[in-house]
C-alpha cells in the first residue's frame, strides 16, 4: 500500500510600509495597510474561498477516504480576522469535517529557531494554543518555517513532545535513498521524520500551468500512473506545497482546480493507494532509517537550504540586530511592541533582501514587493531602528537607557506641551480677527437711522 499525504503551507506576511530614515523617532505605525488587506483580499478570491470549497465537497464527497493537512501561520490567522473572516470560518468548515489535520509552527512564520531555544518553544507554544482554540485540534505534528529541519532542530522539537516533523527531500541529504519512506530524526528516533517528494510536489506547484513543460497538460490520471510508478515496496508520497498553488501561482485558467477535483477518485480507484494525514502516518508506519541533516535544510531553492533568508551580509546583520533584542523583550510587557515583534520577526522580511540572481533569481523576483534587495534591508533597519527605541524606553536596563527613556517622556511631554499652546494660539487669533471684523463692519455700514 502506497499513501498519499497532502499538506498546504498557508501564511501571508504583515507588509511594511515605506519607512524614511526621517520616520525614525517621530512615527511609530510601519505597517502598509491598503497593500496587506488588497493581497489578503485577492488571495481569498481567488484561492482561499474556492480551493477551500472545493476540498469541502471532496471530504464530504469522499467520507474519510480523503484526508488532507494545513499548517496555518499566525500572521495569517490574524489577518483572515482582520480582513477575511468568512476565509477563517471555511477553514473551520474544514476542520469539522474530522478529516484535516492542523500542524503546528512558528507563530511568526519566523527563523527564531536558528537562533533561540527558548523563544522557539514559546512561540510554537502560542501557535499550537491558537490551533487548538480555532480549530479544536492540539497539533501533534510539527512543521518548521519553509521546511527548516537539521538533527538539532528535530531534537528540539521531540523534546516538546511533538511525534513527527515536516521537512524536504533534499538530494543532498538522502543520496541515493528514497523520500517515500518514513525516517526518524538521528538523535531523537522517536520523532518521526517526513520527506517531501519535490519532484511531484513542484510538478503541481511550479510546473503545472507550463505549456513548455515536456509533460504539459497534466492531468489526474497521468498523474496517479507516476504516483504508482516506482518501488512497490515504497510506503508513501508526501506532497508539500504552497496553498496559493490553488488560484494563484496557477491560476484557475490553467485547470488546476478541474485537476484537484478529479484526483482523490482517480486515486482511491486503484486499492494500492489511499490517502493519510501525517500523524496518521507516524502512527501506521515505522521508520525504516534515521535521516541525517547535520546542517539545516530548507525547501527554498535548488540548495535547498537557509541561504534565501540569511545568505549575505545584509541579511545577516538584520537578524542579528533583531535577534539581538530578545533579553529585552523578554522583560517587555507592553502588548502593541509583543505583537509587532512577531511582524518583525516573519522570515519573509529576510527573503526580500535575497541577492540570488541566477536559476532562484525569478522567484525571488515573484515573492519581492521591493524594487532592490538594498531597498527591502533599509526599509527593515529603519522600522527595527525605532521599534529598538521604543523597546529601550519601555524595557530600560542601565543608567544609559534609563536616561534615554527618561528624556523620551521629557521630549513627548514638551510636545504634548508645545501642541496645546500652538491650538490656544490659534484660538485666540481665531478670536482676535472676529473681534476687529464687528467694528470694520459697522463703519462700512455708517450709521443707522
Amino acid at each position: 500500500m502506497k499513501t498519499i499525504c497532502f499538506y498546504f503551507q498557508v501564511h501571508q506576511p504583515f507588509r511594511f510600509r515605506r519607512y524614511r530614515f526621517f520616520d525614525i523617532g517621530n512615527d511609530h505605525y510601519y505597517f502598509d495597510d491598503y497593500t496587506n488587506e488588497r493581497i489578503m483580499t485577492k488571495v481569498a478570491e481567488r484561492c482561499y474561498l474556492p480551493a477551500n470549497a472545493m476540498l469541502l465537497k471532496l471530504l464530504k464527497k469522499h467520507k474519510g477516504k480523503f484526508k488532507v493537512a494545513f499548517s496555518i501561520s499566525g500572521m495569517a490567522m490574524e489577518q483572515f480576522r482582520l480582513y477575511a473572516p468568512e476565509v477563517l470560518e471555511s477553514f473551520k468548515a474544514l476542520a469539522a469535517t474530522g478529516h484535516v489535520e492542523f500542524l503546528a509552527e512558528t507563530y511568526a512564520h519566523s527563523l527564531v529557531s536558528l537562533r533561540n531555544r527558548e523563544a522557539f518553544v514559546e512561540q510554537v507554544e502560542s501557535h499550537a494554543r491558537l490551533m487548538e482554540e480555532s480549530f479544536g485540534q492540539r497539533p501533534t505534528v510539527f512543521r518548521n518555517t519553509e521546511l527548516i529541519y537539521s538533527d538539532q532542530l528535530g531534537e528540539m522539537v521531540a523534546d516538546m513532545g511533538f511525534k513527527a516533523m515536516l521537512t524536504e527531500g533534499a538530494k543532498h541529504i538522502l543520496g541515493w535513498k528514497s523520500p517515500n519512506y518514513l525516517y526518524c530524526n538521528s538523535i531523537n528516533p522517536r520523532l518521526k521524520v517526513l520527506l517531501k517528494n519535490f519532484k511531484l510536489s513542484d510538478d503541481l506547484a511550479f510546473r503545472f500551468g507550463n505549456r513548455n513543460w515536456c509533460e504539459w497538460p497534466l492531468t489526474a490520471p497521468k498523474f496517479v500512473d507516476w504516483l504508482r510508478a516506482g518501488d512497490k515496496r515504497e510506503e508513501v508520497v508526501n506532497l508539500f506545497m504552497d496553498y496559493e498553488t490553488f488560484g494563484e501561482h496557477q491560476d484557475k485558467s490553467t485547470g488546476i482546480f478541474a485537476f484537484m477535483e478529479a484526483l482523490p477518485a482517480e486515486v482511491l480507484k486503484h486499492k494500492g493507494l489511499a490517502f493519510a494525514t501525517p500523524s496518521e502516518l507516524a502512527e501506521a508506519l515505522q521508520p525504516v532509517a534515521a535521516v541525517h541533516v547535520p546542517y539545516p535544510i530548507s525547501w527554498a531553492d535548488e540548495e535547498r537550504d537557509v541561504t534565501a533568508w540569511l545568505g549575505n551580509e545584509m541579511q545577516q546583520e538584520a537578524f542579528d540586530k533583531l535577534y539581538a533584542l530578545l533579553p529585552k523583550i523578554s522583560q517587555c510587557k507592553d502588548e502593541r511592541l509583543l505583537k509587532e515583534w512577531n511582524y518583525l520577526q516573519t522570515s519573509d522580511h529576510f527573503y526580500y533582501m535575497c541577492t540570488k540572481f541566477f536559476s532562484d533569481g525569478d522567484v525571488h523576483a515573484y515573492f519581492n514587493p521591493y524594487e532592490t534587495p538594498y531597498e527591502a534591508f533599509i526599509n527593515y533597519m529603519n522600522v527595527l531602528s525605532d521599534f529598538s527605541i521604543r523597546l529601550n524606553a519601555a524595557v530600560p536596563r542601565s543608567d544609559v537607557d534609563q536616561e534615554l527613556a527618561n528624556l523620551t517622556e521629557v521630549l513627548a511631554a514638551r510636545e504634548e506641551k508645545i501642541r496645546k499652546m500652538e491650538d490656544e494660539i490659534r484660538k485666540l487669533r481665531k478670536r482676535r480677527t472676529s473681534v476687529k471684523a464687528v467694528p470694520a463692519a459697522r463703519k462700512k455700514a455708517g450709521p443707522t437711522a
